[in-house]
């Protein structure tokens, strides 16, 4: 079993940055593909970004326009991802996910992951 906790949501003002982190444990995950996904009250998730387990391939939606940057620390069993500019449309309950098979991180969907943390509330004033 794989323990997934995301942390660093808060609240912020439009164009801040943030930086969230999703620590695993349980077991590495260094072999798994690890997602980041954005859900908003009452809505499905949202896929953000994807990285491959050697950290070298990601995949990134093309909602950002290149804002969020998706990174992982295999040595410390964590992924993380950095926002920029962040806008109000941003807040959400953002959540990374862990994939046993990361050849379909590309496709962005929520039933190719394996294991979910509870999420990080991001808010986002104008």
């Amino acid at each position: 079993q794989v323990q997934l906790v995301e942390s660093g949501g808060g609240v912020v003002t439009a164009g801040d940055s943030l930086r969230l982190a999703c620590v695993a444990s349980g077991r590495s995950v260094e072999t798994y593909g690890m997602g980041w996904f954005r859900q908003y009250p009452g809505q499905e998730r949202e896929f953000l970004a994807a990285v491959k387990p050697g950290g070298v391939y990601k995949y990134y939606s093309s909602v950002m326009k290149g804002r969020f940057t998706i990174s992982r620390d295999n040595a410390k069993n964590t992924v993380f991802l950095q926002m920029n500019g962040l806008k109000p449309e941003d807040a959400a309950v953002y959540l990374c996910g862990a994939a046993s098979d990361s050849g379909r991180l590309g496709f962005g969907l929520t039933s190719d992951y394996d294991y979910w943390g509870q999420g990080t509330q991001v808010t986002v004033s104008s």
